[in-house]
């Protein structure tokens, strides 16, 4: 039983699920007509909410086998193939020995690192150092792909990085597999939109051209209401509208921020009674203060110059251009040169991010507790 409705983390069921129904619409039908997707948006956005959520639509359920593989954390071709075959073993132990087995039988350079455990399923024993081979893994599971008794849908979570891996040529090698894979189609989901952009965009990149794309926007107002209203009254509780529309308002409709705050407002709130903006407030630095380790941490690893830029940024909020001279004299910066490294620092290392030409700080947590610095 679910005792908070307003999910940080994962997804329930369509119950807990906030609005999106033009967008699953809209992903489920290009999947079933077999287009690959590159589905774009900033962070925390609700990217891997909305693909899990269309993969619990009946017309997908029934006929594909089903795979998310967050790659966000990978940093080599090994790891991306290591995350890629555990995840399709782990929905396919549910599908019964046969299914399975067939993935094993082909996955033959893997196969002495997956084992039966007392029950008889398969276990997942590899090791990323295991994978010695992972150009002959990584076409082993495409092969299984490729002739699998229902066809595949493999959502590859935070795409982008596989730029970032050491091998030459990935997005080249990924995009031949994938061309070659008739039995399977794939979402390819990731937040630094000016490298997706780029990938499926440019005529130079291998994905040129190769999927649909989805850009998913904010939830309106009018849908987040609805929603955290009808959980508040099932629950015998209540939240002011002044409070949902100023919680909307400070995050810009971001879904997991929303979410994050919900489920503090949730908790604070006792049966019988209502809370408002204050309580907002309240929930926010509750919030805010629960990552003051790792944002001290974080700026302990930050260069003298990459600190005072991210307080001044976070001090002039959005719709700045950091480079400008009368940023760099009102905050006591040094040169538009220094500014430009620290700002592609401070983007390498997914603090700041690229809006139309304008940086922001992406996590509004650091960025409340910046201004209070």
């Amino acid at each position: 039983m679910i005792k908070n409705p307003f999910l940080t983390y994962g997804y329930s069921s369509p119950e807990y699920f906030c609005d999106r129904v033009e967008e699953t619409k809209r992903l489920t039908s290009l999947l079933v007509n077999g287009n690959h997707v590159a589905l774009m948006s900033p962070r925390r956005m609700g990217k891997t909410g909305l693909i899990r959520h269309c993969f619990q639509q009946k017309e997908l359920q029934d006929d594909y086998y089903l795979f998310v593989v967050d790659i966000y954390a990978t940093k080599s071709l090994a790891e991306f193939t290591y995350m890629l075959g555990r995840t399709i073993l782990s929905v396919l132990k549910s599908k019964g020995r046969k299914t399975w087995e067939r993935f094993i039988q082909i996955v033959s350079s893997l196969r002495t690192g997956i084992t039966l455990d007392a029950m008889g399923q398969p276990s997942w024993n590899l090791e990323i150092g295991d994978i010695s081979s992972p150009k002959v893994s990584l076409e082993e599971i495409f092969q299984y792909l490729s002739t699998a008794d229902k066809p595949c849908i493999v959502a590859i979570d935070e795409f982008q990085a596989i730029t970032d891996y050491p091998e030459q040529n990935i997005e080249a090698l990924l995009r031949t597999y994938i061309q070659e894979c008739s039995n399977a189609w794939f979402v390819f989901s990731g937040s630094k939109r000016h490298m997706m952009g780029e990938m499926f965009s440019s005529p130079a990149r291998p994905f040129y051209q190769s999927a649909s794309t989805l850009s998913l926007k904010p939830i309106s107002l009018e849908a987040y209401t609805a929603f955290i209203n009808y959980h508040f009254e099932k629950a015998g509780k209540k939240i002011d509208q002044e409070a949902i529309q100023y919680l909307y308002e400070i995050f810009d409709g971001t879904t997991w921020y929303i979410q994050k705050i919900c489920n503090e407002l949730f908790a604070m709130t006792e049966q019988g009674t209502s809370c408002g903006v204050k309580e907002v407030d309240t929930a926010i630095k509750y919030a805010v203060e629960e990552k003051d380790d790792t944002y001290q941490d974080l700026m302990t690893r930050l260069t003298a110059k990459q600190k005072m830029l991210l307080l001044a940024l976070a001090r002039a909020g959005k719709n700045i251009q950091p480079t400008s001279s009368e940023f760099i004299k009102k905050y006591h910066l040094t040169s538009a040169s220094a500014v430009q490294r620290s700002i592609s620092a401070l983007q390498d290392k997914d603090i700041v991010t690229n809006l139309n030409g304008h940086y922001y700080i992406y996590d509004y947590f650091l960025y409340f507790w910046l201004i209070h610095k």
